[in-house]
């Protein structure tokens, strides 16, 4: 057997063959390969990768190579950094980069190490995600920005790198459902709509606040009104029961949903 290899059976007994190498006294499995001799090539490229004063870097990740990326980024940064990790992170000053594929690398700030080194990060549909105690959880989820969110209008980078997930990059323009932010005569407004069929105004209103809570009214005179739609409401930790109430009650919604509502019931 060539160094290196290992030879393993899959269940319907099939021959495959594992690489693996030692570093620093760490066993890293480099993966499964079909033939000996790719695991083999894997073995020996990781040792080229590995060796003190290496020209490999992330960037050099050969367009043919043997190794996967994640393992690619494991080694060199356990060379670099003397730090292991299974999920293919390299630390820079301050920050990591997660290296989900050739062309998409991504950048938190240090103090998120401890989650994404035991979490994998996938990517479907657009979307970034972590298997989080057998749930799928957003990425964008750590940040406050909800599922529904559009970039632009309900979050934004603030560099323009969208793979720039460092805290102080990353403003939350509207944190609530069916509220957005506009500015009129350079004062900020916040308008409130829900969807029925297309969006309803509610209200345009001072503070993002009160355009939550007359989201929440909406909801629950379409639903009084006998409406089926199960709308999210928003939760609001800013205000106690007595001063919601107040700002609840006070709070005027659009006469063309309240006529809207008053049709449902006729």
């Amino acid at each position: 057997m060539l160094p290196g290899v290992f030879p393993a059976v899959k269940k319907n007994g099939e021959a495959y063959y594992r690489a693996s190498i030692t570093y620093k006294s760490k066993h890293i499995s480099l993966g499964s390969f079909s033939l000996e001799k790719d695991a083999n090539l894997a073995y020996l490229l990781a040792g080229e990768v590995l060796t003190p004063g290496s020209p490999f870097t992330i960037d050099s990740y050969p367009n043919q190579c043997v190794l996967p990326l994640h393992k690619w980024v494991v080694l060199i940064n356990f060379r670099d950094n003397g730090i292991y990790f299974k999920n293919p992170i390299y630390i820079k000053k301050r920050y990591f980069i997660y290296h989900i594929d050739r062309n998409t690398a991504l950048k938190f700030d240090a103090e998120d190490l401890f989650y994404y080194a035991h979490r994998k990060i996938l990517k479907r549909g657009g979307h970034l995600f972590v298997s989080d105690y057998g749930m799928q959880i957003n990425v964008l989820s750590r940040y406050g920005i909800k599922n529904y969110a559009v970039p632009g209008r309900d979050y934004r980078f603030i560099n323009g790198d969208d793979t720039d997930y460092r805290y102080h990059n990353i403003e939350i323009i509207n944190r609530f459902h069916g509220v957005t932010k506009s500015f009129h005569r350079n004062n900020p407004v916040f308008t409130a709509k829900i969807h029925i069929n297309g969006d309803f105004l509610v209200g345009h209103y001072k503070t993002e606040q009160e355009a939550a809570i007359a989201y929440n009214k909406a909801v629950l005179i379409l639903q009084n009104a006998g409406f089926k739609k199960n709308y999210p409401q928003n939760y609001i930790d800013d205000f106690d029961e007595i001063s919601y109430a107040s700002i609840f009650q006070r709070l005027r919604i659009s006469k063309k949903l309240l006529a809207y509502a008053e049709s449902i019931g006729e």
